[in-house]
């Protein structure tokens, strides 16, 4: 088990996913899912999810753990920014079982992406959230975040994504 990395809360602590935790996280993300009224956009496997985040190293996860059981999680990964030179650390999910919510875990969470963000010199954290989701935009707004309302976020996937890539031709 990777290192327990003890918090100011009681009995909680963030540890880094392992590979055997791979069925935590998506119990996780089908919990985050469902939260998000999404749950049958689901398709992620536990192999996925191995493949993905520890085979390839293409995410990385923590889990917050109190008293020992696992209560909230995030998944991140580094993004780059052309302006300043430097990588920056983009939050994919993070989530808190609700009925864990209002102790302080999530914003401990945060917290720690910060200072990892500022240990490998990153010049930013990112995120997104559902304009529905009032409780997380008021949380967020709360530590000092700010939306990027110049920007709009798209997305290609499925078959357009599919349909796109079939139209490139090599030579």
């Amino acid at each position: 088990m990777s290192q327990l990395i003890k918090t100011n809360i009681k009995n909680f602590n963030i540890r880094f996913a392992e590979e055997n935790n791979a069925s935590i996280i998506l119990d996780f993300i089908k919990a985050l899912a469902k939260y998000e009224k999404r749950l049958s956009e689901v398709v992620a496997t536990e192999a996925d999810i191995k493949e993905s985040l520890f085979n390839k190293k293409i995410a990385e996860a923590i889990i917050g753990e109190y008293c020992g059981e696992p209560v909230c999680f995030a998944i991140f990964f580094h993004n780059f920014s052309t302006f300043s030179g430097k990588p920056g650390i983009y939050i994919e999910d993070i989530f808190v079982n609700p009925e864990m919510r209002g102790k302080g875990f999530g914003t401990i969470i945060l917290e720690f992406i910060a200072s990892l963000a500022v240990e490998r010199n990153c010049g930013r954290i990112e995120w997104s959230v559902l304009r529905w989701n009032e409780p997380s935009i008021k949380f967020y707004e709360k530590i000092g975040a700010t939306d990027k309302d110049e920007w709009v976020l798209y997305k290609l996937s499925g078959k357009n994504l599919t349909n796109l890539a079939s139209s490139f031709e090599k030579d």
